[in-house]
């Protein structure tokens, strides 16, 4: 049977269905959420059925179904039954050009992306990447991000949190407290930050700060040495505090994927691991029915206050739907309108 309370942990699936297996599992360990990407996502009556059938497994028809859908290369909805959306990059090089128009055309690009996926029943697109970029940064975060200067982030940012509350999608801010002077590639190492703390402040954090009443965000793999030499954010409690108390976050915390190779031990252990640094919620987006089980096992249930957190979260979501497709063309009479020199 279902736990009272929901495990503090976001499972993944392998397939476009579930199996006897995996929903057995999921009555039985009740994870709060679901993690669906690109090969779990075909068109819009298979996806509506799989979150339907998890729901149902749980029991819980507002368990939290997240997706990576920000738009440009990270776009798990592109499998061609749905509009593609432009990266953040594009709207970022038209800030420098004209910030009012980049804030429109992200704020209509948001909305028209939250119906979409509104309509399919997904919770969220764990969209706005905050992260800057640099000469140095990662090609992991490369035209997911607005761009160097924190102000500008943070204004488009700010679109696409309004945006996606408009029309009943979840805004995830990511990768807090930022990715943007990681040199590595966390999917695969690693990365080590040594950049001062007042420089930290000044630019990393501070698209993070000025939209601190974002209701959820993504923790980082990374390690900020001038903090917590040892670990990284996600099991951090050194940079937990740091999110609480010196950028003011107050909302959901999930980790990053604990999948990725910046993290040390067996799989159950980093779950452990980001529960004890303080963190909300594990996100364990793939792996076999054998990987989600121990994940399970080594979870434990929401806090009273991490249910609190998404239950404000939840409250802060509205009802307005547009018109996907002439809204996308509105951002793309927006861009014509101002090209690149």
């Amino acid at each position: 049977m279902s736990r009272s309370a929901p495990l503090a942990l976001i499972l993944g699936i392998p397939g476009t269905t579930l199996s006897p297996d995996e929903r057995a599992l999921f009555r039985e360990t009740n994870p709060l959420g679901l993690f669906l990407g690109r090969r779990n996502q075909r068109d819009p009556d298979q996806l509506r059925a799989l979150i339907d059938d998890f729901r149902e497994a749980v029991g819980r028809a507002d368990a939290p179904v997240l997706t990576d859908q920000e738009g440009g290369r990270v776009s798990h909805l592109d499998s061609g039954a749905w509009p593609l959306y432009r990266a953040f990059a594009d709207f970022g090089a038209l800030a420098r050009r004209d910030l009012d128009a980049a804030c429109r055309a992200m704020r209509l690009s948001s909305q028209a992306m939250a119906t979409m996926m509104s309509g399919l029943g997904l919770t969220s697109g764990s969209t706005p990447v905050l992260d800057l970029v640099f000469d140095t940064t990662s090609a992991v975060i490369g035209a997911r991000s607005f761009g160097p200067d924190p102000e500008i982030v943070a204004r488009l940012g700010r679109e696409v949190i309004d945006g996606m509350l408009e029309c009943g999608s979840m805004p995830i801010m990511k990768h807090i407290p930022g990715h943007g002077r990681a040199r590595l590639d966390s999917h695969k190492e690693r990365p080590v930050v040594d950049t001062a703390r007042d420089v930290l402040r000044d630019t990393d954090f501070a698209p993070f700060a000025a939209l601190k009443d974002c209701p959820w965000a993504m923790v980082s793999h990374v390690v900020y040495a001038a903090y917590d030499a040892e670990r990284p954010a996600s099991v951090s409690p050194v940079i937990h505090d740091v999110i609480r108390n010196e950028i003011g976050h107050q909302g959901v915390l999930v980790s990053d994927c604990i999948f990725m190779e910046a993290l040390s031990g067996s799989l159950p252990e980093r779950v452990r691991q980001v529960l004890d640094a303080g963190y909300d919620i594990a996100l364990h987006s793939h792996g076999t029915v054998a990987e989600s089980a121990a994940a399970a096992a080594a979870a434990r249930p929401l806090t009273a206050a991490a249910t609190a957190r998404i239950a404000a979260a939840d409250d802060r979501l509205d009802a307005l739907r547009v018109d996907v497709d002439g809204t996308l063309a509105a951002v793309e009479a927006i861009f014509r309108a101002h090209p690149a020199a």
